[in-house]
């Protein structure tokens, strides 16, 4: 997997998709657009791939949109910005959201802007006590707008999202654990082994029940109550028939002969060994 801006990496279950433009901070330029858009494609088929982590070059993450690249390059084009602003909004607002597979966002630095969308359309999101992260938008005469505006609303309180974007100030790991941006904030050095530590015990989930978990949340976030339990309902006939029924022979079998209960990591572990 060759990208320009990318480096994408597979070991044990796990791609690793870091963002390769540590110069700039990695900020998102058309290439890595469209080296996005095509790498999360070729993962979605990659069947020795369980999980994504998404990390950043360097001491950032991401810092968002590259301001001169995307606005001001392209600001005479308006059918290629159209073309670029359609793929950047597909990958962090549609792609990653519904991705077949678990993704986490790991943030081991400067976080900014247009990041704030790949944290959001991530199922999980761990970061360094040390990251930084920012809507600086408001201290440039702009707003976060589009999928910025998207995640605000849909991660955070209306008073955390308000106070963040209207004033522009940073702030660290431990405060966007607090407000519910990310899961997790640990200390840098430990940051890939704890992010590591859970993309392997997700990857040792059924992949079709870890599908099913996220399509009926995501789904169910848009629709009325009687339509969600429909859906739900449907999803669960879907499951079995790609599970080959194994929750029901398997799962609830294994409780049924006292091999698995309930609050226990997984079915099959010896109830007194846990």
């Amino acid at each position: 997997m060759g990208y320009q801006t990318l480096l994408v990496e597979v070991e044990e279950g796990i791609g690793w998709v870091t963002l390769n433009r540590p110069n700039k901070k990695n900020a998102m330029n058309p290439r890595l657009h469209e080296d996005m858009a095509a790498a999360l494609e070729e993962l979605r088929y990659n069947q020795d791939v369980r999980v994504v982590v998404f990390t950043g070059a360097g001491n950032s993450f991401c810092s968002g949109m590259d301001l001169k690249e995307f606005f001001t390059d392209l600001k005479d084009q308006p059918v290629e910005f159209d073309r670029i602003l359609r793929i950047a909004t597909e990958w962090r607002g549609r792609t990653l959201r519904f991705f077949p597979k678990p993704t986490i966002a790991m943030v081991n630095g400067y976080c900014f802007g247009g990041a704030f969308a790949i944290l959001e359309g991530c199922d999980l999101a761990i970061a360094a006590d040390e990251a930084t992260f920012g809507l600086s938008e408001i201290n440039f005469k702009h707003f976060p707008g589009g999928a910025v505006s998207k995640a605000m609303a849909n991660l955070l309180r209306p008073r955390d999202a308000l106070w963040f974007g209207m004033l522009g100030r940073p702030f660290g790991g431990k405060i966007a654990e607090r407000i519910g941006l990310v899961n997790l904030s640990v200390p840098l050095e430990k940051l890939r082994e704890e992010t590591k530590a859970v993309a392997l015990e997700l990857a040792s989930k059924d992949p079709w029940a870890l599908k099913a978990t996220k399509d009926a949340y995501r789904h169910s976030l848009e629709m009325p109550w009687e339509t969600a339990m429909n859906y739900t309902a449907a999803k669960e006939v879907e499951l079995a028939v790609r599970q080959n029924d194994v929750m029901r022979v398997e799962g609830i079998g294994d409780f049924l002969a006292g091999k698995y209960r309930p609050g226990l990591p997984s079915s099959g572990r010896d109830p007194d060994k846990g």
